[in-house]
């Protein structure tokens, strides 16, 4: 038995429904080498990066305080979360273009005609249409799946702006407690040189020193406490720093010194294929590229006609009275197919355009996967030659020590001048200032591994397509996510 007409065309719509224009998405190659120049530390159990709260490697209460303050209240945050809800409603926007579209109207008019004898006649109306465009071709399906890329690009932009504030607080942190510990270590030596001010005056008082001694340990302690005193230039700013990251006015803000310096962790790097899934700013892109990709189809569907199906129904009379009857019915379904037969070659140079976005996203990729291993590497290499360096001094320090010390017991016998102490003093000074020094760069060297490194982020905690379409929260870290909507 044939089938009816019309359930043939319903069935060869349904056919034509499932033909989708453009490639489908697969994730092109990256340059990933089998292991990193500098080695890989594997770390022991308790190194490990805690997925969104890496910062606790450090094992510092202060800094863990401020580091949850960071996804309340920074604005570069806000900002990007912003983004990322303007994503979604992209998606839900892209998504209605499935669904037909239905209007409702209802008119009123009272009308004059002119002529031999006028008249005066009333109308009134009311009418329903519905019209829809079929998905033959995959456009909208194209479109849907471009948005959702873009709106995971954008959540893993989100996500690398958390990390890179996150990371920036730490440092600016570090650093902070570095600086304390600079003018300690000034204050402890501007004490000494107090001392050894006030041997010179009693030697020159019992006439065993002259006054140019008294002046050179004067200078020299006055010095000492300049240097201390210009720490706290440095300490303000780092602070004031923090204070922004945090989303308060620097004012707002003060951080007691402590007695200790974080020490610098093992920190566990892992292979070099894993970056791939741990970078935020590598999955952000390569989801750009997926979107690249569906707008490729996009573009192609319009090279199909498109049909579009109507229905009108309505009701129309010149009283209330007769307004519902069956006389006053009116109604129509209808329906439109557009094909452009000549465009002048303009389709076939957007395809071009699009094909060659895509092809630019493909090499975005490859910079930013190149320039994640760079970082990694140069962190490495940074944490390796500093504790090579590191070492070094701190012998040089422990030389300049016992030099110090030999040297004023010679002063003290009277067997060499008093500029001798001055030159191991200040010798023995620099040595442990580039000692502190080198303690801080190691310090901000290893935040920048754990950044290059993903600070335990993983792509898996990009959202789903369906998490997308239900507007669900993010979920980046073990602390509450940023609000969904715009708090005031």
């Amino acid at each position: 038995m044939k089938a009816p007409p019309r359930f043939a065309a319903l069935f060869a719509l349904a056919l034509m429904a499932g033909c989708t224009a453009g490639p489908n998405y697969h994730r092109p190659s990256a340059p990933v080498p089998p292991q990193y120049k500098e080695g890989w530390m594997p770390g022991r159990p308790a190194d490990a990066i805690n997925r969104g709260a890496w910062w606790r490697i450090y094992k510092d209460p202060v800094l863990d305080r401020l580091e949850r303050r960071v996804d309340i209240s920074n604005q570069n945050l806000k900002a990007a979360a912003a983004n990322f809800r303007a994503a979604e409603a992209i998606v839900a926007e892209a998504r209605a273009g499935f669904f037909p579209t239905a209007q409702v109207t209802a008119s009123a008019e009272r009308s004059r005609s002119s002529g031999g004898r006028a008249q005066i006649g009333n109308l009134f109306a009311t009418a329903a249409g519905a019209s829809w465009v079929p998905d033959l071709w995959g456009r909208v399906r194209r479109t849907v799946e471009s948005e959702v890329a873009s709106a995971q690009a954008s959540a893993g932009l989100l996500a690398n702006a958390r990390l890179s504030a996150q990371a920036a607080l730490a440092a600016d942190y570090l650093e902070l407690r570095v600086a304390d510990e600079l003018r300690r270590l000034l204050e402890r030596e501007s004490k000494a040189f107090a001392e050894s001010l006030r041997i010179a005056k009693n030697q020159l008082s019992a006439g065993t020193a002259s006054a140019s001694d008294v002046a050179q340990a004067e200078a020299q302690l006055e010095s000492t406490k300049a240097q201390a005193v210009a720490v706290g230039v440095a300490r303000a700013q780092f602070e004031d720093a923090i204070a922004v990251l945090i989303g308060v006015p620097p004012a707002d803000l003060s951080i007691a010194p402590v007695a200790r310096v974080p020490e610098t962790p093992a920190i566990p790097v892992g292979l070099p294929s894993a970056l791939l899934e741990r970078r935020p700013d590598i999955a952000a892109a390569e989801r750009q590229m997926a979107a690249a990709n569906a707008e490729i189809g996009v573009v192609e569907a319009g090279f199909f006609p498109d049909v579009t199906l109507s229905a009108d129904y309505g009701v129309a009379a010149a009283t209330l009275a007769r307004l519902f009857s069956a006389s006053s019915r009116v109604w129509s379904l209808g329906s439109n197919l557009v094909e452009t037969v000549f465009d002048a070659g303009a389709r076939n140079a957007q395809l071009e355009q699009q094909r060659a976005l895509y092809d630019a996203t493909v090499a975005q990729y490859r910079q930013t996967v190149l320039t994640a291993f760079q970082q990694v590497e140069d962190a490495l290499a940074a944490l390796r030659i500093l504790s090579e360096q590191l070492k070094a001094q701190d012998r040089a320090v422990a030389a300049a020590r016992r030099a110090e010390r030999i040297i004023d017991n010679q002063y003290k016998a009277g067997t060499v001048a008093y500029t001798a102490v001055i030159v191991a003093e200040t010798t023995a000074l620099a040595d442990a200032v580039n000692a502190v020094g080198i303690r801080q760069s190691r310090l901000v060297a290893s935040v920048a591994l754990i950044e290059a490194l993903g600070g335990g982020w993983k792509s898996a905690q990009l959202p789903t397509r369906e998490q997308i379409e239900k507007n669900a929260p993010l979920d980046f870290s073990p602390f509450p996510a940023l609000p969904k909507r715009h708090a005031r």
